[in-house]
């Protein structure tokens, strides 16, 4: 009787749960094979639509006034998926099952491209009326310039010249004294990238006043204020390094300003990871919280860009995002029937939708993947399933004491 009693309260103890729970957990390869098909799913119903000149026609816009977001709602949707799925694209084709794939979705952006910049195109889309424009113009910057090799390089010179002017015609568009500079900046990087063309005023500018706006401990504001949110890594902190690369690569950054945001662009990273619950879930904090994993982008960034801050492993953060991507791509009601995506951050959540949201802009969610863009024999795909901080820290395991960040030339 005792024998029985002592077996049932070890099977029922919290550590023989965790095992038990975690037993079936998949790999590392496993978990990449599960996100390219977490990529191709978001992406199909867009790129498979202006592949065909139909997006505008068959893309529904949710949003609390429809027709309030339709002039800027398809723009959204490929700009922003696009800049999340181009590093994986940037692999390139080979004759892997995974490379076989990959070819099919460059041909597929390819023509996506031609026809959103094309002006006499069904689908040519809207990079200037508005205001709204402008920001996802430069999500679809942002996919030139992390994937120069599959994107633009087989883009024919047509449609680079469309290209170009598409982008141009956004400077119309004046941002706010906000994130948006960003916006602005990142425009004209991916001009000067391809087109030696790039307003360094807008380019010095945004890159300043962010500096100027920025609080300390690897976090800037969204303007001078401090904004409790995710936009440090929906949009700051991503395009502060993408924009600053460009301009380091052309010997246009005399003061360095790269190693110096790369720098708090990896605290910042410290600390999302932390923000990762042992389940998976994080803080409901903030606005735009509809772009669900996204929110994540800045992590994923140092993991593309192999310069996770200490003591971060590959194994861990793949772990924790695979996680973070897993619990809300299957949640009930995160699609319609046609496998669009819906507003909400798990499942089917209208009332987050801010007046500013509607089914493009959710399309920011591919940001949270974009390291897919390691290869397969990459660390962060080979090393075994590790704990991330929180789950660690509520296991009863040690953990890192977690310091402020301080730059450089401070300590």
């Amino acid at each position: 009787m005792y024998k029985k009693l002592l077996i049932v309260l070890i099977c029922a103890s919290p550590q023989w749960l965790w095992a038990q729970k975690n037993a079936a957990v998949p790999d590392g390869l496993a978990q990449r094979a599960y996100e390219v098909t977490v990529l191709t799913r978001i992406a199909d119903p867009v790129l498979i639509a202006l592949s065909k000149n139909q997006l505008k026609s068959t893309m529904p816009v949710e949003a609390k006034v429809a027709k309030d977001r339709v002039y800027s709602t398809y723009l959204e949707a490929f700009g922003r998926l696009l800049a999340g799925m181009s590093p994986w694209l940037e692999l390139g084709p080979d004759n892997t099952e995974e490379g076989k794939l990959r070819k099919k979705y460059i041909d597929l952006a390819v023509t996506c491209i031609k026809n959103a910049t094309d002006p006499k195109a069904a689908d040519f889309l809207n990079f200037k009326e508005g205001r709204q424009p402008l920001v996802d113009a430069a999500f679809f910057a942002q996919a030139l310039i992390r994937a120069p090799k599959q994107l633009w390089a087989n883009l024919d010179s047509q449609t680079r010249k469309n290209v170009l002017d598409a982008l141009r015609s956004s400077r119309i568009i004046q941002p706010s004294y906000t994130n948006w500079l960003m916006f602005s900046a990142t425009v004209e990087a991916a001009l000067q990238k391809y087109d030696n063309s790039g307003d360094k005023m807008r380019l010095d500018y945004a890159i300043k006043e962010h500096l100027l706006w920025y609080k300390g401990d690897g976090v800037y504001g969204d303007g001078p204020n401090f904004h409790w949110d995710y936009y440090n890594s929906f949009v700051i902190q991503p395009m502060l390094v993408d924009v600053l690369k460009v301009l380091k690569e052309t010997k246009q950054d005399p003061k360095n300003y790269y190693e110096l945001i790369l720098g708090r662009a990896q605290r910042w990273a410290a600390i999302q990871e932390r923000l990762i619950s042992p389940e998976g879930t994080y803080p409901p904090i903030g606005r735009s919280l509809t772009y669900r994993f996204g929110a994540f982008q800045a992590l994923a960034q140092m993991s593309l860009m192999k310069t996770l801050p200490k003591p971060l492993t590959p194994g861990q953060v793949r772990y924790a995002l695979y996680t973070v991507i897993k619990k809300q791509i299957e949640a009930p009601g995160t699609f319609d029937k046609d496998g669009w995506l819906r507003i909400g951050l798990y499942g089917h959540q209208p009332n987050l939708g801010e007046n500013y949201i509607s089914t493009g802009s959710l399309y920011l969610c591919s940001q949270g993947l974009l390291a897919l863009g390691l290869p397969p024999a990459d660390p962060y795909w080979q090393d075994a399933n590790a704990d991330w901080t929180a789950r660690k820290a509520w296991n009863g395991e040690m953990i890192e004491i977690d310091h402020a960040y301080t730059d450089p030339k401070e300590n």
